[in-house]
């Protein structure tokens, strides 16, 4: 790591008993400034918090103990799952988001989650497809961390998945994968999935290569 600041939120509550942790949910701040995205996850009023926040020079800011449940997800789903803030650890990026101006990550931000990344993997048992996005667990509200985010450097280090396009497959869903399909419907979970796995064209429709990449994904959890 490079710098950590211990940066204490009161926006934090017990997990529910037995609850494993067993998902890590990356998003970014989407707010002007570092500053301001640190206030508002810092200030009782706002009740939304994550576990860490990453600027982008690489500083890590630590809100909380990891085995607090972090008000992050909000409304979402994710496997049948509806309680995400309690079974995950968030993890904010400062960017400003689609809203002001959303640009890539940089090197020292994307090398401070690595790290960061490694360390959680190390002390809670959550598997590859459990490492998700935002806009994964709540399509039809968020888009973060979005499509310049670099999931295949990620996957490339041991965190998370990236597919392998397997051309010949039988029926897949995205509802088999995790996506709230049902909920929240196909066009939006067709999107997040693209900003994840297919971010070099998102329109929403499950064509034959994201078709492809979702069967590679689900023959990785088979």
């Amino acid at each position: 790591f490079g710098v950590i600041v211990e940066r204490p939120s009161p926006n934090h509550n017990a997990r529910p008993g037995g609850c494993l942790i067993d998902m890590l949910l990356l998003h970014y701040t989407g707010m002007p400034s570092a500053e301001a995205a640190l206030e508002r996850l810092c200030d009782g009023a706002a009740e939304v918090s994550a576990h860490y926040m990453i600027d982008e020079d690489g500083t890590l800011y630590a809100l909380f103990d990891e085995g607090r449940r972090a008000w992050h997800a909000g409304l979402s789903c994710w496997a049948g799952q509806r309680d995400i803030n309690g079974c995950s650890i968030g993890v904010e990026l400062v960017n400003p988001g689609h809203e002001f101006g959303y640009r890539a990550f940089p090197e020292a931000q994307m090398a401070t989650l690595l790290n960061l990344c490694q360390e959680i993997l190390a002390r809670h048992p959550i598997p590859a497809h459990r490492v998700l996005g935002h806009s994964d667990v709540a399509p039809t509200r968020k888009e973060d961390p979005g499509e310049l985010f670099d999931w295949a450097a990620l996957s490339a280090s041991g965190i998370g998945l990236w597919p392998t396009a397997k051309n010949d497959h039988g029926p897949v869903s995205l509802e088999a994968f995790g996506y709230d399909v049902t909920g929240m419907g196909e066009a939006a979970c067709a999107t997040a999935f693209q900003r994840h796995w297919r971010s070099a064209r998102i329109n929403g429709v499950m064509d034959a290569e994201c078709l492809s990449l979702l069967a590679g994904l689900l023959d990785q959890i088979d």
